[in-house]
């Protein structure tokens, strides 16, 4: 079964982890100095903050896959879609070693589908690397 994904920018980590973790009723199943993250059941969701306080707002939306058959449906809907298709491949992001590509949507929207089959120590590789100046702590 697939799990609808969200990840928000937002300006204070301590602040935002308190307010979902609230709402949701639960505490983070990951929380780093510049990431969070509730992989919830009920709604069925893998719902992410991750600093960024220039420029908060929705990061991007996506389609996480339980399995490598699900993400090949999942890449077939994007192919549906007809929008141009960034395969990112496999990759860490996210302090988790995954599989991902990408569309934007008709209003500019990013979507990600991916496959999570693996934890990582450090928020990114490549692309998706972080540097200490792009990290404020909580």
């Amino acid at each position: 079964m697939k799990r609808f994904h969200v990840n928000v920018r937002v300006k204070n980590l301590q602040e935002s982890t308190a307010f979902y973790t609230a709402l949701f009723g639960t505490e983070p199943t990951v929380l780093k100095e510049d990431y969070a993250k509730w992989m919830l059941e009920d709604p069925r969701i893998n719902f992410a903050i991750s600093l960024h306080p220039e420029n908060a707002g929705i990061e991007h939306l996506g389609i996480q896959a339980e399995s490598e058959e699900e993400l090949a449906e999942v890449y077939g809907r994007l192919k549906e879609a007809k929008g141009a298709i960034r395969e990112e491949g496999k990759c860490t992001c996210c302090y988790a070693k995954s599989e991902k590509s990408w569309i934007t949507d008709p209003q500019g929207v990013d979507w990600e589908a991916f496959y999570t089959f693996g934890e990582a120590t450090v928020y990114g590789e490549g692309a998706n690397t972080r540097t200490a100046s792009t990290i404020t702590a909580i």
